[in-house]
């Protein structure tokens, strides 16, 4: 379960991870470009959010810093209490490690290993003991009991999904990072794997942060971040398709 620690938001409730005027900026000179320009947010524990905006708007920069994949430029980035912009490389390592789960639209499982070992490396790599029934619980939710010991290859790109999306709420992390998650799936597939998220947070007290182009995606979430041009424009709490659909026409226009 979610640990009841550290930093409150607005409304009251724990701060999952949270960004104080984060800034990331690729080059220098003529040629830098502002990716985030000052962004302040925060995630509250045992929520779904979804970051939504225009392309290069920085959602993607955005999810790799707070996850600590990216450094920023300036500003800080919190996970918990953890100041993840004041550690050592080390230190980053440890926290992704023992704090983050990040799905991949690319799924990113090692292509040597079952399902089950895929599910099973973070454990593994920190050389902690399995909950049995977490993951029996967690293979149960995603319907990969007969598949435990296929290869990537041998699944299909929603069962992969599904692999990637148990492997990264396997050691149950602090928080998971989700990088448009369903943008290599159908329809179908894509709503398999946004409902087990969306189960995840309600029933396992999770706390996912994701990033989508998708208004039906979004509709997930529990509540809806846009950005544009690197900076945050506004919120949505309870998004239904026709008010995340008009807002982003106004931020494409």
């Amino acid at each position: 379960m979610m640990p009841e620690t550290g930093q409150r938001t607005e409304s009251g409730l724990t701060s999952a991870s949270r960004a104080v005027n984060a800034t990331k900026v690729y080059g220098s000179g003529d040629t830098a470009v502002t990716a985030l320009n000052e962004v302040s947010v925060e995630f509250a524990a045992k929520q779904f959010t979804a970051i939504m905006g225009p392309s290069g708007s920085g959602k993607s920069t955005l999810l790799h810093c707070l996850a600590g994949l990216d450094d920023v430029t300036s500003g800080e980035i919190y996970i918990g209490d953890a100041n993840v912009t004041a550690l050592d490389e080390k230190g980053k390592t440890l926290i992704r490690r023992d704090k983050v789960g990040f799905i991949f639209q690319s799924f990113n499982l090692v292509p040597t290993l079952t399902a089950e070992e895929n599910i099973r490396l973070p454990i593994d790599l920190a050389r902690r003991d399995l909950d049995r029934s977490w993951f029996d619980e967690l293979v149960t939710t995603v319907g990969l009991g007969d598949r435990l010991h296929h290869r990537p290859s041998e699944l299909s790109g929603g069962q992969q999904q599904r692999v990637a999306a148990a492997r990264a709420l396997a050691s149950r992390p602090q928080i998971v990072f989700a990088d448009e998650p369903t943008g290599n799936l159908d329809s179908q597939r894509g709503a398999e794997i946004l409902s087990f998220m969306r189960t995840a947070v309600r029933e396992y007290d999770q706390t996912i942060v994701m990033v989508t182009h998708d208004p039906v995606a979004a509709t997930y979430a529990d509540r809806v971040v846009f950005l544009e041009d690197g900076r945050i424009v506004d919120e949505m709490n309870s998004p239904t398709v026709e008010k995340v659909f008009d807002r982003i026409k106004t931020l494409e226009a």
